[in-house]
C-alpha cells in the first residue's frame, strides 16, 4: 500500500516556462535561442546549469542571481499562475483519500517560502538549497523517508525526470511514477529505461487511480 506521495516541483506541479523565459530576457538572448539550448542540454543528459554555460561561457550563475536581485525589481517568484491546472485538484483529491503529501525538489531556498505561500494541501516541503542535499543523491531520498516516517515501499515519488526523480526514488525503495510533461518529460519518455517506472502518466489527473492500482501490485 502507498500511504505517502511526494511530488517533484519544477515541471511536475509548477510550469517553469515563465521563469526560463525571464532568464533569457536577463541574459539578452532570444527566448527561442534559450529554449533551443535548454533542449540540447536535456538531450545530452547534462545538468540544467549547463544551459547558461552554453549561452554565456564562464558565467557565474550564483553571482548572476545576485545581480538580478540588486538590479530590481526582484525576479518573479513562484505564484498560483505557475501551477499546472491539474496540480491543486490532484493534491486535493489525494488529501481527501488520506495520503501524507510532500513536495521535494531541486529548488532555490526562496522557493520553499513561495510554495508554502500557495497554501497547497501538503504536509511537508523540501528544497535542495535550504536542505543541503540535491537529487539524485541517495541522501535526498533518505531525507524523504525519514520525514514521512514510513517504510520506503509505502512512499510514491512523482516526477518528470527519470535520472533525478523516478529511478533514484526506486533505488531508495520507493515507488517511482513518471509524468510525461515539460521538456525533460518529453525527452525522457523516449528513453528505454522509462519502462522501469512503476507507472507512467500523462496528467496528474490520472494519479489517484494509478495509486490505487499500485496498492494491489508488488513493489519493484
Amino acid at each position: 500500500m502507498v500511504r505517502a506521495v511526494i511530488f517533484d516541483v519544477g515541471e511536475t506541479l509548477v510550469d517553469e516556462t515563465r521563469s526560463w523565459g525571464e532568464w533569457a530576457d536577463w541574459l539578452g538572448v532570444s527566448r527561442l535561442a534559450f529554449f533551443g539550448a535548454l533542449g540540447s542540454v536535456i538531450e545530452r543528459g547534462l545538468h540544467h546549469r549547463q544551459v547558461f554555460e552554453e549561452l554565456r561561457p564562464g558565467l557565474d550563475l550564483d553571482r548572476e542571481r545576485e545581480r538580478r536581485l540588486l538590479a530590481g525589481p526582484p525576479p518573479s517568484r513562484i505564484g498560483r499562475a505557475d501551477l499546472y491546472p491539474d496540480a491543486r485538484p490532484c493534491l486535493d483529491a489525494l488529501r481527501a483519500r488520506g495520503y501524507w503529501l510532500g513536495l521535494a525538489g531541486n529548488q532555490p531556498a526562496s522557493a520553499e517560502a513561495d510554495l508554502r505561500a500557495l497554501a497547497l494541501p501538503v504536509d511537508w516541503v523540501l528544497c535542495s538549497e535550504s536542505s543541503g542535499v540535491e537529487k539524485p543523491s541517495p541522501a535526498f531520498f533518505a531525507r524523504i523517508v525519514a520525514e514521512a516516517r514510513l517504510p520506503a515501499r509505502e512512499i510514491a515519488y512523482v516526477g518528470d525526470r527519470l535520472d533525478n526523480d523516478v529511478l533514484p526514488a526506486m533505488a531508495a525503495g520507493m515507488r517511482g511514477i513518471f509524468l510525461r510533461r515539460g521538456p525533460w518529460g518529453s525527452a525522457h519518455a523516449r528513453r528505454s529505461d522509462v519502462a522501469r517506472a512503476d507507472a507512467r502518466i500523462e496528467s496528474l489527473a490520472e494519479l489517484p487511480a494509478v495509486l490505487e492500482k499500485l496498492a494491489g501490485s508488488p513493489s519493484s
